[in-house]
């Protein structure tokens, strides 16, 4: 098990040795003590490993994963497991803005709460927040889902695609094309199964939820609608 030192290891060093990694690694867990705040920790990893980083990370921690567990037991700073491809990534505190944007796969959970932008571009992710999540969440989120069990604030889903929004809390506004949608047998089975994933098995009443999802009225241009865009 590969205990890194970020006061006695280089944040390159480290990374380096993530990204050279072969498929039948026996080293599959990893300890990182002291992130300090340091941008980009275990970016572009692409294994089947986990990483645990013990303290407060700064920017982009995480992005681009593939394949990896990544848990972060503090922080994290903006843009937290951005473009991610595949795999987990576990922030155990709360997360700056641009959570999880433009990911394309795997499942960001976060115990608290995240800022402006959670989810913004998305096009695959799951996202789960247990707390509440800033304005603009979920801008021109094309592809997978955001569930939230807290409140949301202002402009969600501004210019939505695809990506279903679900939210337990109350919500400050929603953006252009964003609307309250029913919550048919299909969307409450899918809810439970992105709660299970993150670990929420039994612990929340599908109920209290709420779904949001595109109006398609901006899909294509019309004058009309000159002013939503």
């Amino acid at each position: 098990m590969p205990n890194v030192d970020l006061r006695q290891t280089a944040l390159r060093e480290l990374n380096q040795a993530l990204h050279h990694l072969r498929p039948d690694t026996n080293e599959t867990h990893w300890l990182i003590a002291n992130p300090d705040g340091r941008h980009a920790i275990a970016c572009g990893l692409d294994a089947a490993i986990s990483v645990e980083i013990e303290g407060n990370v700064g920017y982009y921690c995480a992005g681009m994963n593939k394949l990896a567990n990544v848990v972060i037991n503090g922080n994290a700073g903006v843009g937290v497991a951005e473009n991610m491809m595949s795999g987990l990534v576990h922030v155990r505190g709360d997360a700056s803005q641009a959570a999880g944007a433009t990911a394309q796969g795997g499942m960001l959970v976060v115990e608290g709460n995240a800022g402006a932008r959670c989810g913004i571009s998305m096009k695959g992710i799951d996202i789960v927040v247990k707390g509440s999540i800033g304005h603009m969440s979920a801008f021109m989120a094309q592809a997978g889902t955001l569930t939230v069990l807290g409140d949301a604030g202002e402009a969600l889903g501004d210019s939505l695609y695809e990506a279903k929004l679900f939210v337990r809390g109350s919500v400050k506004s929603l953006g252009a094309d964003c609307v309250e949608k029913p919550m048919r047998d299909e969307h409450r089975e899918l809810l439970h199964a992105k709660l299970t994933a993150a670990g929420l098995n039994g612990e929340i009443d599908i109920g209290e939820f709420k779904r949001y999802g595109s109006a398609r009225t901006l899909y294509h241009f019309h004058v009309d609608n000159a002013g939503a865009y």
